[in-house]
Order: structure tokens, then C-alpha cells, then sequence
């Protein structure tokens, strides 16, 4: 009897282990909430088969990791880099209900035999509000405020400097940093509690909560030491002129306007970027006839000499000339061309 008892323990222990080191995770994405689905068994990460991979799929993926709502299923391999050749395929055929915790608690095959890289999940949730800017005109502009045990509060300005802000645009997906000042007057000051003092950024971090910081709620501040933050606003693409938004003329989105890209020093690494920044696969070559069918840009050029590693993810992250300065007319602004729209 207590051998069996040993062995009931033992098998209950076991499957326990197995399913607490069991852990999954979003790679290449923008944001930690983005990416080619990767799940870890017996300390190795390996990919996962898109066969029957859906929305309740990723719902699955979205909760285990704590975002926002499933937003997408795009191919995996639109995240680069691309999973090295001896990284192995773990699991396909995952079914979920969509209700469950875990990937690990989904119906799934682990005997992987007809499934490669190029079949690699992928999955797009919202990222969780937890850090916004309140009191300025719009949302990249504002206090800083965080939430904690679902309650919103400030951020006192002691330790805080332009690296944290870079986190919380970011975090955003606003544009660049650029101010952060002592905040504020008696109209826009905060009311509440103050959550953090003494956040000290690099300013790599995915999250203002990676950053190291004092005790939540632990702090000597007032709230006329309130921490006010301004971003640019959103960066945004777009491909017009085309049969599909995946084709088309390029043009970039600043300070509220769309404007045209010009192609001197443009090459295949810069339309990788655009493509991936779309959701639209892979960049296909254009012939200078084919760019013409586009028609020409009008209004403003805001980007020129731009120049790109094709590891951006955001044709904001690569080299270029200040906003709006170029030696270029219409006749050269930027075509680019995708194999297509991947994400359902």
C-alpha cells in the first residue's frame, strides 16, 4: 500500500513538474505581446506547427502570457531572425477551447514528423494597459501614471530621466521621447496615490515595470513632484496607389501628415522592413516601369537617405536624415511591393 501511495505521489509530482516548467513565449515581435510562438520542454525552446493553428489558439497564448485580446494569427516566419535550422518543431496540431490557462492544458500532438520552419505559429495580442499619459493632448502626451492593484497612480520625478521615458513611449507605441519635466500645476497634478520613486531605466526595457524602481507605494513624494512625459506621436506607414494595401507608394505618417519617401540609398533591407512592419511577408523586386503605375506622391517628402540593418522592426528604427530635409522631388519617392497580406 505504501509503495503504491509512493508511486501515485510520484506520478502526481512528476506530471506537476512537467507542467509548472512548462513555459511559452513570443519572439521577434515589436513588443513582448507579438511574435513567433516558442514553448520550452526540458529546457530546450522550440517552435510551434501552425497546422489548425487559430484565434482560440492564440487567445490561449495571449492569457498564458498575460496581454491584451488575440488580435492576429500572422505567420511565424515574419519574425525574424527566423528559428535556427537545428531548433526543433515541438508541438502541432494544438487544439484549444480557447478557455485555457495554459498552451500546455490545450489538446496537442508532441510526435512532430511533417512540420518545418516555414510552418512556424505565430500570434498578436494587445499589450496590457498598464502605464498611460493623462492631462495632455492626446495620449503620447501627459502624467505618467501606472496601475497598481487596479488602482491607477503617479510616478514622482526623483531618479527619473529621458531613458524612462523612451520605455514608456515605447511602450506606448508612440514615437520618440521628447521632454520629461517636474510636473505639475494645480489642474494637472495627480490626486491619487503616488505608485513609484526612483525608477532607474536603461532605457532597452520592454516595460516601465522591467525597470528597477523603490517600493510600490513606498516614497516621500508629493504630487507636485509629479513626473509629466511627451511623445512624438505615433509612427505610421502606409502603401498607396496599389490593388492591395500590401503594394503601393510609400508613405510615412508625422506630426498628423502623410508624406512621401525618397529613394536615394533605398534597397532591398529597407523594403524588408516596410514589409514586415505591414504584416506582409516577404518584399518582392519592382521594376522602375512598375513603380511609375504607382503615381507620384504630392505634399511633403519627410524621409531621405534612409538606411536599414533589416532587423528593425519599425522603418522609424533605421538611419535617416532629419524629418523633412532631402535634395528630392516626386519622381523619386519609395515603391515597394509584398507577397501579401498574412495576418487574419
Amino acid at each position: 500500500m505504501a509503495l503504491l501511495f509512493f508511486l501515485i505521489l510520484a506520478f502526481c509530482t512528476g506530471l506537476g513538474l512537467l507542467e509548472s516548467s512548462s513555459r511559452t513565449r513570443l519572439v521577434g515581435g515589436r513588443h513582448r505581446c507579438e511574435g513567433r510562438v516558442e514553448v520550452e520542454r526540458d529546457g530546450q525552446w522550440g517552435t510551434v506547427c501552425d497546422d489548425g493553428w487559430g484565434k482560440k489558439d492564440v487567445e490561449v497564448v495571449c492569457r498564458e502570457l498575460g496581454c491584451g485580446a488575440a488580435t492576429g494569427t500572422p505567420s511565424g516566419t515574419l519574425y525574424k531572425p527566423l528559428a535556427e535550422k537545428d531548433q526543433k518543431v515541438l508541438i502541432q496540431a494544438v487544439n484549444c477551447s480557447g478557455m485555457e490557462s495554459k498552451l500546455i492544458h490545450c489538446e496537442q500532438e508532441e510526435d512532430v514528423f511533417d512540420c518545418s520552419h516555414n510552418e512556424d505559429a505565430g500570434a498578436m495580442c494587445e499589450i496590457p494597459e498598464t502605464v498611460r499619459l493623462v492631462g495632455g493632448p492626446g495620449h503620447c502626451k501627459g502624467r505618467v501614471e501606472v496601475k497598481h492593484r487596479e488602482q491607477w497612480g503617479t510616478v514622482c520625478k526623483a531618479g527619473w530621466n529621458l531613458s524612462a521615458a523612451k520605455v514608456v513611449c515605447r511602450q506606448l507605441g508612440c514615437g520618440r521621447a521628447t521632454l520629461t519635466q517636474r510636473c505639475c500645476n494645480k489642474d494637472t497634478q495627480g490626486q491619487g496615490p503616488i505608485w513609484l520613486s526612483e525608477v532607474s531605466c536603461s532605457g532597452q526595457e520592454e516595460s516601465l515595470q522591467d525597470c528597477p524602481s523603490g517600493l510600490w507605494g513606498k516614497n516621500n513624494c508629493t504630487h507636485d513632484e509629479d513626473t509629466w512625459v511627451e511623445c512624438e506621436d505615433p509612427f505610421d506607414l502606409r502603401l498607396v496607389g496599389g490593388d492591395t494595401r500590401c503594394s503601393g507608394r510609400l508613405e510615412v505618417l508625422h506630426k498628423g501628415e502623410w508624406g512621401s519617401v525618397c529613394d536615394d540609398g533605398w534597397g532591398e533591407k529597407e523594403e524588408q522592413v516596410v514589409c514586415k512592419q505591414l504584416g506582409c511577408g516577404e518584399s518582392i523586386f519592382l521594376s522602375a516601369k512598375a513603380q511609375r503605375n504607382f503615381g507620384l506622391g504630392v505634399g511633403r517628402i519627410w524621409l531621405d537617405d534612409v538606411h536599414c540593418s533589416g532587423k528593425e522592426q519599425s522603418l522609424e528604427q533605421c538611419r535617416h536624415r532629419f524629418w523633412g530635409y532631402h535634395n528630392c522631388n516626386h519622381k523619386e519617392d519609395v515603391a515597394v511591393s509584398c507577397l501579401g497580406d498574412h495576418n487574419n
